[in-house]
């Protein structure tokens, strides 16, 4: 048997049942989403890590850390790196 036209790319088939085509369309109204799920606790060992960790003054995850953020603030300052600006009016 030979083809009676040429066929190139993908072929797709899509089924439509007859008795779906002649229902009639019923809209749904929209859902409400989702609401997040909950966070799950943390374990207990966790718990007491953190705790010993807070009695001990260390740092803590998710908390803020005014040691950290004092040391890898920049220390560069403005100017450090040239002894004047640019002038003004030189075309750079």
């Amino acid at each position: 048997m030979t083809p009676t036209s040429s066929t190139t790319g993908r072929q797709f088939r899509v089924f439509v049942p007859r008795y779906a085509a002649s229902l009639p369309r019923v809209e749904r109204p929209p859902r409400a989403p989702a609401p997040p799920p909950q966070p799950l606790p943390d374990p207990p060992i966790y718990r007491d890590l953190m705790r010993t960790w807070a009695h001990r003054g260390r740092t803590l995850p998710g908390r803020h850390d005014p040691e950290w953020i004092r040391l890898a603030a920049p220390l560069v300052r403005r100017g450090q790196f040239s002894g004047t600006p640019d002038p003004r009016g030189d075309g750079r």
